[in-house]
Order: C-alpha cells, then structure tokens, then sequence
C-alpha cells in the first residue's frame, strides 16, 4: 500500500467495524454451517427411521393380510376373500425394495432382509399359491394330502418372529444414533461459545488499536497546543503528526491560524510603531522622512518616496515632499494633478497599485557600487474620512508580499489620521500667524465701528416702526387667511356638487342609452325587413325609404356611441387595456376597412410604413385602431379626388422634444394621415377638436356628421399619452399625426390616474371589453358560413321571447315568424316561469335584462335552478353596453349575450349556433 495513502478518521473507525463485522460472520457462518448439519441430521431420523418402522410394519401386514385372505378362502371357498391375499401380494414385494433401499447399507441387516424375503416368497410359492388353486378346483383331497404332506411347510409365526427381530434392531439403532447426535451437539455448543470468545477478543484489539491510532495523535496536538499557550504567546511553534487523516487537517489549520495570528500580531506591532513615530512632530516634511524610513525596512523596501495634497484654485495636486534613499536631484515628476500617472490615479480610485516583474524601467536604486533595476513598486493612498491626504510610492529589489500589504492598508487609516493632525496644526499655526496681523487691523477698525454704532441705533428705531407696521400686515394676513379657508370649503363644497353632477350625468347617459336603444332596436329591425322586401310587395321607392330609416337608424346608434365615450372619458372612467400591438398587422387592418371605401370613391389610398419600425408596440390596440378608422373616415369625408395617405415611422427627435418632452429620451411612433381635401383654416384648427365643431360649423353642412370624431381621436391620444397636431391648408389638404409613446403597465397606469385625478370621481366604471368585440366579430364572421344553410333549420323551431317593449315584441316576431320560427312571448320573469312550468318545450329562450317585476338576471336564475333547463340555450338582449351587464348576464347563466340595437343578421348567426349545438 502505497506510504502517502490517506486514512481518515472515519476510514480507520470503518476498516475496523468490517474486521469486526467480517469476524462475527466468520463465527455465524461456521455456526449456522453446524446447526444445519445437525438439522438435517434430525431431520433424517424424524423421516427415514420413521419410514423404515412404517414399512416393515407395512410389509409385516401385508404377509398376515395374505395369510389370512388364503386361510379364509380355504375355509369358505368364498373368492371375496382373495381380495387380502391379492392386495397383500401386489404390496409387499414393492414396500421391501423401498424398505431394502434405507437399510442395504448394514450387512447384518441386509441378510435379515434376504431371509425375511425369502419366507414371504416360498410361502406363496408353495403353500399358498397351491393350495388356492387345489381349493378352486374344488380338489379338497388333494389340497388336505397336501397340507399332511408338505416337508417345506413354513410356519408364518416364523416370520413374525423376523420382522419383530428386524423392528428392535431398528429401534436400537435409532436410540444409538440419537445419543450420538447429542454428544456431537454439546461439542457445536462448546465450540460457538469458543468461537465467540476468540471473536470478542479480536475485536477488543481490532477497536483498541484503532482507537489508540486516533487518540494518541489527539493527544499529540493537544499537547502542542498546550505548549504553546504556556510558552507566553510563542506563535513561531507548529505543531508536527505524521498520521495522514482529520487530525492531520485540524494540525495544518491550526498551524495555519498560527500563521495567521503570528502575522497579525507582527502587524499590529508595527502599526503600533508607526502610530508612536508621529507624537511630537509638527511638519508634514519631517513626517513623511520618519514615516519612510520606519516603513521602508519593515516591508524592505529600497526607495520610497511621499506625495501630500495640496489644494489650489479647487484643483488638488500631490507634491513630492519627502523621499528614502532618494538622489540630490529628485528623479521625474515632483508633482500630480488627480487622475495624472500612478500618483493622481491612485488617488482617484483610492486604492493600492502593485507592480511586479518591472523591466527597462527608468527608475533606479542607488547604491555606492552602482544603479540597481527595482522588481516591483508599490504605490499607497493615505485617506482621512474617505478623502485621500498623501500618496506614498516603495520600490523594492523583491515582490512585495501580501503581508506587507495587509500592513500597509492596517498602517493606511492611523497614518491618515497622524498626516491630518500635522497639517491641520501647521494650519493653525499659519492662521494663529495671520490671525495677529487681523488684529492689528481690527484695532484700527474698532474706531470706525464706534462711529457705525451711532448709526445702528438710528436703524434700529426704523426698525421698529417697521416691525410695528409688519404686525399691522400679519393682522390684515390672518383675515385674509380665514377668508380662504371659507373659500377652499365653499370650493370643497362646489367640487361635491360636481361630483354628483357627474354621478347623475353618468346614470343619465346609461339609462338614456337603455332608452334609445330600445326603440331603435325595432326600428333598425323592421327597417332591415323592410329593405330586404323578401316575400314583401314593395315598390323601389319604399324599398329606399325603408334602407334611408335603416341608415339612419346607424347613424343614430353611433351617435349614441360616440356621446357615451366622450362622457367616459371625461368622468375619467376609460380604462386602457395595454397589450403588445404587431405594428405589421396595422396596414393590412386599415387596407382591409378602407380599399372598399377608395374603389367605391375613386379615391386612392396609401400606405406606408418605415422599415426601422419595431415589430410589436405596448399601447391599447382597440383605442388606436378607433383613433386610425377616425382620422381616415374623416379623410376620406372631406376629399373629392386626389389621395389619401396613412404613413407609420418613429417620431424625429427634435419634435418628440417639442410635442411630448416627457418622452424626449424614448421611441415615439408617428401615425400620419394626410389626403388632399379641402382643408381647413387656420382660425378652425383649434375648433375641428372640440365636441360638436366642424371647419363648416354652420347648420346647413355640406359634409354632415355630428363633429364628436377628432373630439374623441383627441381624448383617446391623451389616455395613451400622447397627441395629435394637425398641419393644415385650405384648399390643399390636411395632415394628422398621432405622436403615440411606448407604453407599459406602470406609465398607463399613471397615465388613468393622472386623468382620473382631473375627472370627477365617480364609482361605477364603464369598459368596453375587445374579447367582446372580437366574439362579435367572430359571430358576424360566422354569420356568413351559416347563410349557407337552408331556412329549414329555423323551421318549427319554438322559441321562448321575454320582452316587455311591445315594439321590439313586434318586431322580433316578425322577423323570426318569417324565419319559420314559432315565437312565445312573455311580458317579464314571472310570466316566463309560468309558460316554462306548463311547458319547457322550447329550442331557445331570448331573454331581455331590463324588465319589471322580475327582470332578466333573475329570470336566468330562476331557470338554471331547474335541472331540466340545465343545457337550455338562452341568449341574452340588453340596452347597455356595459361589462358588469354583459359579466352578470354570463355569471347568471346565459350562454351568449348580445346588445340592442340588434343586428338581425347577427341574431340569426347567434340562433344557429347555439340551436346547431
């Protein structure tokens, strides 16, 4: 084994618990080896000297059941009796070449088994054998001369004598065999616990000699150690073992912190040194020699040279004022500014600079023999309350060690202190010197004070009738002060007031929008039927009248749309949803909306898009697309020929910096939107973005439309933080531009509430919500696969109308009616529940929210409690395009939603999805 293997602790306590355990299966082995040796042993006396007593008794048997089988069939001539002597017959001869197999072995009884044999074999061969067939054929003379005849006539008692013989001799000799086995068992027993002595005894040694291999090097370094606390602070002693284990590691750490402690402690005495070397001296020069030639040797260094700050005109600057082993004339620069060579950089960075390996360097150590090159240089700060007083630089022939350096950071912060204390009593010498002088001046001074005295008190009379006129002010002040404070409650007041003038402006809007939308649902309804003329006898000026009611009523319903937003914003109650917006997708968006529009108006259309634009955009993207569709309707609106342009790019810097200056340092996205229209004055260009304002504000516009547009465009940039300009000229054309920020969840979120702050406060909150819209655009999408399908599907369908406006009733049942669709109505909840506790029969239920008695949230309700109505479609119909209705309508248990005023097409889409399911 190799003489360097290491041998742990842990290594040494295993290596003899497995001699020991190796041992103690050794002795387990060989005893269990015993144990089953005498096992089998047992178990060969419980089985075959059982078996051989129950086969000779089995053969013994068998022979007398021969016997008296033959006797009785020789009495009686009854053959029933042969069934012994048969049995007895095929039996024997098998049961004694079992019995001859145990006991063949042992000649004696080998030949007791030959004779028993050959008795039971003669006697069927010659007595009974003969005897039987004499019997059977009935030749009973015969069978008595042979019986007073026969000279080898056996007697069977003979036999029994033989097999009685043959059974004690067993006996005997399974008695003998049993004795034997215990005296061999006495011996197993002796020897395990022999065997269990010797194995305690091996592992009392293998433990004591692993134990005093651990305990003896323990004792060894715990004598060293003690040796060395006794020796008065001796750190030059290591401790020495020779074992390779934990112990070794424990000495060489210890050694280690010896080490460690020895080094610290020659430090702190040398700090010690140079703490003492500064007492007494009163000029930094002086210092600087004693600080050199007491460090120098102690880090055996062979040149140093030391730096002091000097400040001048706010520009610090290290002066060479001290050197060791220095030449007449200093060698290179006397001073540094901060940041200038080795010197000034240390002094900026405040730490040491070591340098090690130096070749064709131009410093030299000079020494009476000649000039020797340096191997390594050292350059020190010197700090006092984290602000550098003097750098010092060594060189030395050798690499300085990382103890001279822990020396020289311990030594830094004292000598710090010591450099302080000189100069600032070389200060207060220079200013005790300039202080007299001072006073010299001031004694000539002091005359023309005394003159200035006189005036004083005149001053400090006016100053009193002023003070007496300040408190006449502060009075006037505090009455000015008590007016305000019953301005600001008035004002507080008011703002309450405004408050609930929101409150009820807000309420107002929505229920006004409920009221609407009501009847405008009918009219848009019966409108659309009309317009269509299916099955109808109308002529084209009527089909016209009822498409011009149809597209008022659209014109209507999106001015209900665009108040509603206005009033949201202003009571602060938009919210944004900020998401990633693909900037790729905008102008395929807008070509989609648009080309219709340009092919119809022979006006043309571009797009541009900057290829530096970033792929995605964090804004609200529904907003944005509402602020595009606006701008570029309105291009399209006010334009009679020539183009109209939609142009994206990031913002130019300079008027990101005029237009948004708080985003002055980010990405800015620009929206263009130019077309060559009509224009629009200087003096309107202000107006165009007020609510209700167009560039022809007149009653009698040429162009029409309600002027809310750029109004909303505008609100809706600021909600994202950012604008839009306008650059305009009549006759010419116009230019939008919507400057749009980057925005994440923190800005936006500053943004609502920045504007909220502006707003009147209210409680309730109404949001449009895009997954909404997207469904609906989705169904409307859908509604063009599903026209595909026949008018069967409608056809004897039953549907279950809830709806209390006798309009919508008519106009619902009419359109559906023509569908095919039989229609029940119920006027509110309590009716529907009584038509569906008759009969809940129906494909679908289209159930209206606003309703007296019970309304439609209840309603829905009241159905899903039953567990017949579970699955039963119901859509609901409200007037209010608010989320918490359309959330309360799902929550309740609706299976879809739609708004009034109802697109009919877009009802039908809606039936036949949920009616196909």
């Amino acid at each position: 084994m190799p003489a360097n293997k290491r041998f742990s602790i842990r290594m040494k306590i295993a290596i003899g618990y497995i001699l020991v355990i190796c041992c103690l299966s050794i002795s387990i082995v060989i005893a269990t080896d015993r144990i089953s040796a005498l096992q089998k042993e047992v178990q060969n006396i419980t089985t075959s000297d059982i078996e051989i007593h129950n086969l000779i008794a089995s053969i013994r048997n068998a022979a007398l059941s021969m016997e008296t089988g033959q006797r009785g069939f020789l009495l009686t001539g009854d053959e029933a009796y042969l069934e012994p002597y048969k049995s007895g017959k095929s039996q024997w001869e098998a049961k004694y070449n079992s019995l001859y197999s145990y006991l063949s072995d042992d000649l004696n009884t080998k030949s007791e088994l030959e004779e028993i044999r050959v008795y039971i074999q003669s006697w069927i061969d010659y007595t009974a054998e003969p005897a039987i067939a004499l019997k059977q054929k009935n030749k009973l003379a015969e069978l008595e001369d042979f019986y007073s005849s026969e000279a080898s006539k056996q007697n069977i008692d003979d036999l029994q004598g033989k097999f009685e013989s043959l059974h004690a001799k067993e006996i005997q000799a399974t008695k003998a065999y049993v004795s034997e086995l215990e005296n061999r068992n006495r011996l197993l027993i002796i020897g395990i616990f022999v065997m269990l002595l010797i194995v305690t005894v091996v592992a009392f040694i293998i433990v004591s000699f692993v134990s005093g291999s651990i305990v003896k090097t323990i004792k060894q370094v715990v004598k060293t150690i003690t040796d060395i606390s006794s020796a008065e602070g001796d750190l030059t002693t290591r401790i020495k073992v020779n074992t390779r284990d934990e112990i070794k590691d424990l000495v060489e750490a210890t050694n280690e912190l010896l080490s460690s402690l020895e080094m610290k402690n020659w430090i702190q005495t040398k700090v010690a040194e140079v703490a003492t070397m500064g007492q007494g001296i009163n000029d930094l020069t002086q210092l600087g020699e004693t600080f050199l030639s007491k460090v120098a040797p102690m880090i055996n260094a062979s040149y140093g040279v030391f730096y002091i700050r000097k400040d001048t005109n706010k520009q610090s600057q290290f002066v060479n004022i001290a050197s060791y082993a220095g030449q007449t004339e200093p060698f290179g620069k006397t001073s540094f500014n901060m940041g200038e060579g080795l010197i000034g950089q240390c002094a900026l960075e405040k730490r040491i600079f070591l340098l090690n390996g130096l070749q064709d360097h131009p410093a030299m150590i000079t020494s009476a023999i000649g000039q020797i090159q340096p191997q390594s240089i050292l350059v020190l700060p010197i700090e006092y309350e984290n602000k550098v007083e003097a750098v010092v630089e060594f060189a030395s022939l050798e690499s300085f060690t990382s103890q001279h350096l822990k020396l020289l950071e311990a030594i830094e912060d004292d000598f710090g202190i010591a450099v302080n204390n000189v100069g600032g009593r070389m200060e207060v010498e220079r200013l005790l010197r300039e202080s007299q002088v001072m006073t010299e001046e001031l004694q000539s001074q002091t005359e023309e004070l005394q003159s200035q005295s006189e005036e004083l008190q005149m001053q400090q009379e006016e100053m009193r009738m002023t003070t007496e006129h300040l408190e006449e002010q502060n009075l006037i002040a505090e009455q000015k002060t008590r007016e305000l404070e019953k301005i600001k409650e008035e004002l507080e007041n008011y703002a309450e007031q405004l408050r609930k003038s929101s409150q009820y402006k807000t309420n107002f809007l929505a229920n006004m929008s409920h009221e609407l939308r009501t009847p405008l649902n009918s009219i848009l309804i019966l409108s659309q039927m009309l317009a269509d003329n299916e099955n109808l006898t109308l002529n084209e000026d009527e089909t016209g009248y009822a498409k011009v009611i149809h597209s008022s009523g659209q014109d209507l319903l999106k001015l209900i749309e665009d108040i509603l937003d206005l009033s949201k914003i202003e009571a602060g109650k938009m919210i944004l949803t900020i998401d990633e917006v693909n900037v790729t997708e905008i102008p395929e968006l807008m070509r989609h909306a648009f080309d219709p529009i340009a092919e119809k108006t022979g006006i043309a259309f571009k797009v541009e898009m900057s290829e530096k634009l970033p792929l995605t955009w964090h804004t609200d993207g529904q907003r944005l697309q509402q602020i595009m569709k606006n701008l570029l309707s309105n291009a399209f609106k006010f334009i009679k020929e020539g183009y109209v342009e939609l142009s994206l790019k990031l913002a130019d810097q300079a008027a990101v910096e005029k237009i948004l200056p708080m985003y002055s340092h980010e990405q800015v996205l620009a929206i263009s939107v130019r077309d060559t229209g009509i224009g629009i004055p200087l003096d309107k260009q202000q107006l165009i973005f007020e609510a209700f304002q167009q560039a022809d504000g007149e009653t009698n516009r040429e162009y029409g439309g309600t002027g809310l547009g750029l109004s909303i465009c505008s609100e809706f940039a600021k909600l994202l933080g950012g604008k839009i300009t306008l650059e305009s000229e009549e006759a010419i054309g116009s230019i939008f531009t919507l400057y749009l920020p980057n925005l994440d969840e923190a800005k936006a979120e500053r943004l609502m509430k920045g504007h909220v702050e502006v707003a009147v406060a209210t409680e309730s909150q109404v949001v449009v919500i895009d997954n909404h819209n997207s469904c609906e655009n989705q169904k409307e999408k859908g509604s063009i696969f599903f026209n595909n399908y026949t008018n069967t599907l409608f056809e004897n369908k039953k549907v279950l109308l809830v709806e209390d406006d006798a309009r919508n009733v008519y106009a619902l049942v009419k359109a559906l009616e023509k569908e095919g669709v039989q229609v029940t109505v119920a006027g509110n909840g309590y009716h529907c529940m009584e038509i569906l506790q008759n009969d809940a029969n129906f494909d679908l239920i289209l159930m209206d929210i606003m309703m007296p008695l019970m309304d439609g949230f209840e309603a829905i309700k009241a159905i899903r409690d039953n567990p017949a109505m579970q699955d039963m479609p119901i859509i609901a119909l409200t007037a209010k395009a608010m989320k918490s209705d359309r959330d309360r309508c799902l929550a309740a248990g609706a299976s879809d939603y739609i708004s009034k005023p109802i697109q009919l097409d877009q009802l039908l889409s809606l039936m036949r999805v949920w009616l196909t399911k």
